[in-house]
């Protein structure tokens, strides 16, 4: 009798874990669905709203820069007043920033209320990988990192696709309401699954431990450096040099404040733990690299390849759907095999990826780029899933939050620098405007954007072999 019921209650804490697992996954779908499904809407909101590019792209960059700012933050946040009424929050903000969007009158009403979108995605992002340490037993956190990259990778790859065929029925208003259904079933799956907020989370030390302060400094910090990054869009003038020198201003600024406040957003000794440095580092480069696929793809295709913009969009897809499938498998071999070991694989796949796509000819067509492209993927899902599982397997509870903000900021940050610093390479590698090139032109860009990309996966790997020992 004992043993039934014992089977019994097994099942249905499996069956609560489940749908736990199911509303965690379908927020960080719904956050990455933000960006991807926005960029193909811009040249329908440029036509509707009668606006130049430069104004239309602030649609995803108030996203971009939400998340960016304040990821840390609401990581923090989370530790103090519960992660589990956050998360609620960030859901409940990420929904009504997608109806405002969707009903928006006007292109900065639009912004703003992408703005909020960013802000509850940025909850979502930092919170739903925190609580894989409170959801999870410590040997499937593997395979739920897994699912985790897996779904943001199904984000990724749905959002050209889904937002064309809803632009092409509907309008674009569709882009931003198609996310409102879907993010009501994660509030209520997360509302009913995920255990509540104990009392002394809830309680803690009161609002007065958040370091709201340090918070300011670097939110207004990371956001100087991403409109560095992204604001020229055109090339690197004197304003980005001034944008990035008051940057590393706020820096220092931020390091001397957190030395001097008792309940830091940013423990100082976390900083000096050289195994997750070297972790968030390698989260850095190799998004930066990532990057370069999303960058360089679309020119070499159309212009090297000379594909049509379908075909182009069929082939960009099939990096993001790799990683979608390769996620879970990656997950098990990490939780098998080791997040140290998995960790190197998955960077020595990368290495090869861009070493091929550095090599090849462009006389093998559109297989000389995509075979090359499946293996950086492939081994970008391989690492995610190691590098993810091994810096927060250990995390102290009351500092999950911070850590996993701090794990997808490394990342975010490598997605912004790679915009940035692989479309400058890419050019470079051209030696002539690219709207004018030719396709040999196109082609020698290509190699060496992914041979600088090799350059940084080999850094990678040795901040990963040291890690180890």
């Amino acid at each position: 009798m004992r043993q039934a019921v014992a089977q019994e209650s097994g099942a249905a804490a499996a069956g609560t874990a489940g749908w736990a697992q199911a509303g965690l996954a379908l927020a960080v779908l719904l956050s990455s669905l933000g960006i991807s499904i926005a960029n193909v809407g811009l040249p329908a909101l440029a036509r509707s709203f009668d606006v130049p590019f430069r104004e239309v792209q602030w649609v995803v960059l108030a996203y971009l820069l939400a998340i960016t700012t304040l990821i840390v933050g609401v990581g923090r946040l989370g530790d103090i007043v519960g992660r589990r009424r956050l998360l609620l929050a960030g859901i409940g903000l990420f929904t009504v920033g997608s109806a405002v969007s969707a009903a928006a009158s006007g292109l900065w009403m639009l912004v703003a209320a992408r703005a909020v979108q960013g802000l509850g995605a940025a909850a979502m992002m930092a919170l739903a990988t925190a609580f894989v340490g409170d959801a999870v037993p410590k040997e499937r956190v593997g395979r739920v990192m897994g699912l985790m990259g897996t779904t943001s990778a199904i984000g990724t790859a749905l959002g050209p696709t889904l937002g064309g065929l809803l632009i092409a029925a509907f309008g674009w208003p569709a882009i931003f309401l198609v996310t409102v259904p879907p993010g009501l079933v994660a509030f209520l799956l997360v509302r009913r699954y995920l255990p509540a907020d104990r009392v002394e989370a809830a309680r803690g030390a009161g609002r007065e431990s958040f370091d709201s302060p340090g918070t300011l400094i670097l939110a207004l910090t990371l956001g100087t450096y991403a409109l560095a990054m992204t604001g020229g869009r055109g090339g690197f003038g004197w304003s980005d040099l001034a944008l990035l020198l008051a940057a590393a201003g706020g820096a220092w600024l931020f390091l001397a404040v957190e030395t001097r406040t008792a309940s830091p957003l940013l423990r100082l000794e976390m900083l000096r733990d050289r195994m997750l440095r070297g972790r968030l580092a390698m989260s850095m480069l190799v998004a930066t690299v990532l990057m370069a696929t999303l960058v360089v793809g679309p020119f070499h295709l159309a212009r090297a390849l000379g594909l049509e913009t379908g075909l182009v969009g069929l082939a960009m897809s099939a990096g993001p759907l790799v990683s979608a499938m390769t996620g879970v498998p990656a997950g098990r071999l990490v939780d098998r095999y080791g997040a140290a070991r998995m960790t190197i694989l998955g960077l020595g796949s990368t290495t090869v990826g861009c070493v091929l796509l550095a090599l090849l000819p462009a006389t093998l067509g559109v297989a000389g780029y995509v075979g090359p492209l499946v293996v950086v993927t492939a081994g970008y899902a391989l690492f995610q899933a190691a590098n993810n599982t091994a810096v927060m397997a250990d995390v102290e509870k009351d500092r999950r939050g911070v850590v996993s903000g701090v794990l997808n900021l490394s990342r975010n940050l490598g997605l912004i620098t790679g915009a940035s610093v692989m479309g400058t390479v890419f050019t470079l590698g051209v030696g002539a405007d690219i709207a004018q090139a030719a396709p040999d032109a196109i082609a020698a860009g290509t190699r060496t954007t992914f041979a600088v990309a090799g350059g940084l996966i080999v850094v990678a790997l040795v901040l990963a072999v040291r890690v180890r020992r």
